[in-house]
């Protein structure tokens, strides 16, 4: 399993959209282990895109802190599971809070 966490200043960002690079980390999901993180840089932001790009990197699950509905659905065309409204923190921490089953979420920061 991949998973992408879109981040800015080394923490999740609150926007995936606008995020500096996007941490695609690897994970043996039968032990829960990450396996491998890459760090690569973010396209600049354009409707539509992040969902096709993102899957063109083998990723399976997207975890944001706010994401509007239009690309929810786009990620959900592709297969990309959208977990939203996690909090700023390393992306590893987060990805592991997600595979224990404790990542707590709290409101859309994303309005549109």
């Amino acid at each position: 399993m991949r998973i992408a966490v879109p981040v800015s200043g080394g923490k999740l960002s609150l926007h995936f959209g606008h995020c500096d690079v996007f941490s695609l980390i690897d994970v043996d999901e039968a032990t829960r282990a990450l396996v491998k993180v890459d760090q690569v840089a973010a396209p600049e932001h354009e409707p539509g895109l992040l969902p096709r790009w993102l899957a063109e990197k083998g990723v399976n699950a997207i975890i944001a802190g706010g994401m509007g509905g239009r690309a929810q659905a786009l990620f959900a065309e592709r297969g990309i599971k959208v977990i939203v409204w996690a909090p700023t923190a390393s992306p590893e921490k987060v990805v592991a809070a997600y595979l224990q089953g404790t990542l707590v979420t709290g409101d859309n920061v994303c309005d549109h």
